[in-house]
């Protein structure tokens, strides 16, 4: 093949690739693109925050062992209700028995020792004071020897009844002490409550709990007057909480109902994720948040998973339009307010919806309020029946400023994206 061949092929070819291109630009720009169309209307609106949880208590207690023994009586089950001193667990005393007996003897011992010890200062004392008077006598007849040696020997038996008395205080502690240990055998309700959980049986050893909760954990009481939903929430939705925000509230375990609550703690601090707390880069700060049920259901328990929906925000009758019509696009802001500070001018990345005239989408820059379930809150941009464009979602992300459009047919059922 000549090059002149080979030059009349590729130049051909390179021709009608630029035609086709030219034809179809030229097709898009004078076509029309089938839109979802919606008239901007007034809505009742309602802001939520959805979150998930688990019912709990308003006050639970988790027992366990301050000593180490086996357990030889646990008179309570799962279900029991019991009033605040009632016996609920017990610890074999034996060996808690004997250290109060082997400390009273100690005690005995010390006493004892302490007596005598008092007698010989007193002893010492009278020789000591005898050696005194003999000698303001008649210097004769005590030496200063003499006398130093009986002040010496006051004023050691004195060092030692002060001692003696020391052990016993000693000796009394030591006692005082076996005798804590023995009433650590039998563990007490410390309210009144329903017991929830009971996590040992008879003949376990009991230990305390010093490395690990769970470890020493032998029973939990619950105060079930009051029942919470301990929930966690996102850190970019628990700004709009504010406290006694109502809540409804379904609990898995009772499929059927909801229930209602008022928000009664919202935490300052943030839970860690367990990937940020061991090191990890992706950091999922969420807050815990409690909602209160006002009338929980009978039967309910710790532990059920439940989902709050807590209402932060209402406006009746506000002028709305379809969350999928929001769109961002290059423009100037609704206001010069609204613009950033920083900038020396041009346009800014502004949320705004294409308004629907004769034929021909037109961007316009909005400013929203509150966001219900499937609508914004219109605050400042658009009047009341103004039409825009509300889907479907790619085409709404494609569309161009002027671009011709035409109402979508309606299939029946409306696209969400």
């Amino acid at each position: 093949m000549t090059r002149r061949k080979k030059f009349l092929i590729f130049g051909g070819g390179a021709a009608v690739v630029a035609i086709l291109v030219i034809l179809n630009a030229t097709g898009n720009r004078g076509g029309e693109q089938s839109v979802r169309i919606s008239t901007v209307d007034r809505r009742d609106l309602v802001a939520t925050v959805t979150a998930s949880g688990q019912i709990e208590p308003k006050r639970s207690v988790d027992i366990s062992a301050d000593i180490t023994g086996r357990i030889i009586e646990i008179p309570v089950e799962e279900g029991d209700w019991v009033r605040r001193g009632d016996l609920v667990l017990r610890i074999d005393p034996s060996q808690y028995e004997a250290g109060v007996a082997r400390a009273r003897a100690l005690l005995a011992s010390a006493e004892a020792s302490a007596l005598q010890s008092r007698a010989n200062r007193d002893q010492a004392r009278r020789a000591w004071e005898r050696s005194q008077q003999l000698r303001e006598q008649d210097p004769n007849l005590v030496s200063d020897e003499q006398l130093e040696q009986a002040e010496t020997s006051y004023e050691v038996a004195e060092a030692v009844a002060s001692s003696s008395e020391h052990q016993v205080a000693q000796a009394r502690a030591t006692l005082q002490e076996a005798q804590e240990q023995l009433a650590k055998t039998v563990l007490r309700a410390p309210m009144d409550g329903e017991v929830t959980r009971v996590a040992v049986e008879e003949g376990e050893v009991a230990v305390p709990g010093t490395f690990s909760r769970e470890t020493g954990l032998l029973m939990t009481i619950s105060d079930l007057s009051i029942i919470q939903v301990a929930v966690r929430v996102d850190e970019t939705d628990v700004v709009r909480l504010h406290m006694a925000d109502s809540a409804e509230v379904t609990i898995d375990a009772f499929p059927d109902s909801t229930y209602t609550g008022r928000v009664t703690k919202i935490s300052k601090s943030a839970v860690l994720a367990a990937a940020a707390q061991a090191g990890g880069t992706t950091q999922a700060v969420d807050y815990d948040v409690e909602v209160t049920l006002d009338n929980p259901p009978a039967g309910i328990r710790p532990d059920l998973s439940a989902t709050a929906r807590i209402v932060t925000a209402t406006r009746d009758s506000a002028l709305s339009i379809p969350i999928i019509a929001l769109t961002v696009r290059k423009h100037e802001p609704i206001s010069t307010e609204l613009a950033p500070q920083d900038t020396a001018g041009g346009s800014e990345e502004t949320e705004g919806v294409f308004v629907v005239r004769e034929g021909t989408a037109e961007f316009r820059p909005v400013r929203v309020g509150i966001a219900g379930e499937e609508y914004f809150e219109v605050l400042d941009g658009l009047t009341e029946d103004d039409s825009i464009v509300s889907g479907p979602y790619q085409t709404i992300r494609d569309l161009e400023e002027g671009a011709n459009v035409k109402p979508l047919a309606d299939r029946g059922t409306p696209e969400a994206s």
